[in-house]
C-alpha cells in the first residue's frame, strides 16, 4: 500500500486510522520533547507503522483521541504508555561487531589497563550485540579474569529485554567460529540454532534503562570509555551539544569517546579532541 500524501495536511483515507499531518506534527513535537529525537518530515509512514499498533492496543480509533490520551495520562499507567510510545518511535539497528575498526582500536586502547579496573558506558545498548562486542574485546585484550565494569543502557525497555536475555540466533552477523566457542553456548533441542551469551561474560555488564534527555545521569564513577554510537543522528544541534557536554561531565579526563561513522563533532573542541577515525579524546 503506498504511504498517504500528508503534505497538504489532508487525512490518510487509505489507512485503518485517520493521521493528519497535524497528528504527525504533534507526535514530532512528542518525541523531541520527551527524548530528543527529531522527526524530519519524510517520516510519516513510519510513524503511522509503528504508532497503529498502539492505537489498536489500546482501542484508539484515530492518532488524534490516541495522543490527547497519551498527553493527558499521568501515574504509573501513564508512565507506562510514555515509555511504549517512545519504544514505537526509536530506531534499533544494530549487529555484533559493527564498525569493526572501532574494536581493533578498542584492544589496544585497553592495554594499559592491564590488571586495573577499567569502566565503560554503551548509551544505545538495543538488542545487546554492541555491549557484547565490547566485552568480548575487554576479555580478548585482558584476559577472563579482569576487573571489567561496563554499563549497557536505552531508552527502549523492549530491546533491553532481550540484551538482558543474551540469546541470538546461531548464525548472527559479526560473529566468528572462535567467539561462537569462547563466548557462547549452544542451544540443543527446541533451542537448537540459538546461543546463549556466556554468564563469564555476562556477569561484567549491568543493562539500565535511561534516557539521555533525563537532567540528571545516576551512572556512578566516571567512564575510561563511552561507545555513543548512531545515535547523535536523531538528535538536532542544539540536543547533540547538550548530550556531548553531559558525557563530557560523566568521563574521566583523556577518555574516549566512540562514535558512529556519519558523525561529527569537531564543533566541539572544548570537550572533545579527534584522536582517530570517530574517536575522540575528552579534553
Amino acid at each position: 500500500m503506498p504511504a498517504p500524501d500528508l503534505a497538504h495536511g489532508g487525512d490518510s483515507v487509505d489507512h485503518e486510522f485517520s493521521f493528519s499531518k497535524a497528528d504527525f506534527d504533534r507526535v514530532r513535537e512528542l518525541i523531541y520533547k520527551h527524548a530528543g529525537i527529531s522527526l524530519h518530515d519524510g517520516k510519516h509512514a513510519m510513524v503511522y507503522s509503528r504508532l497503529s499498533r498502539r492505537l489498536r492496543e489500546t482501542g484508539h480509533k484515530s492518532f488524534a483521541s490516541y495522543l490527547q490520551w497519551l498527553e493527558s495520562s499521568s501515574g504509573p499507567s501513564g508512565a507506562v504508555e510514555w515509555q511504549e510510545f517512545v519504544n514505537c518511535l526509536t530506531t534499533n539497528l544494530t549487529s555484533f561487531f559493527r564498525e569493526e575498526h572501532h574494536f581493533h582500536a578498542l584492544k589496544e586502547d585497553l592495554r594499559p589497563f592491564a590488571g586495573k579496573p577499567v569502566r565503560i558506558w554503551c548509551c544505545a545498548a538495543s538488542t545487546g550485540e554492541e555491549p557484547y562486542s565490547i566485552l568480548m574485546t575487554c576479555s580478548e585484550a585482558l584476559g577472563p579474569g579482569a576487573s571489567v565494569q561496563l554499563v549497557a543502557s536505552d531508552i527502549d525497555t523492549h530491546v533491553l529485554a532481550t540484551a538482558k536475555r543474551g540469546v541470538y540466533n546461531a548464525d548472527s552477523r559479526g560473529l566468528d567460529a572462535t567467539r561462537l566457542k569462547n563466548f557462547f553456548m549452544r542451544g540443543t533441542g527446541a533451542n537448537a540454532g540459538k546461543i546463549r551469551v556466556k554468564p563469564e561474560l555476562q556477569r561484567w555488564v549491568e543493562f539500565r534503562a535511561l534516557n539521555l534527555m533525563d537532567q540528571q545521569w545516576q551512572l556512578g564513577d566516571p567512564f575510561h570509555m563511552v561507545f555513543c554510537r548512531n545515535v547523535m543522528i536523531y538528535f538536532d544541534a542544539t540536543t547533540q551539544r547538550k548530550v556531548l557536554e553531559r558525557i563530557h561531565r560523566v568521563m574521566r579526563p583523556g577518555g574516549l569517546l566512540f562514535v558512529g561513522h556519519s558523525e561529527n563533532f569537531t564543533e566541539s573542541r572544548d570537550l572533545f579532541k579527534l584522536r582517530g577515525k570517530t574517536i575522540y579524546e575528552r579534553v
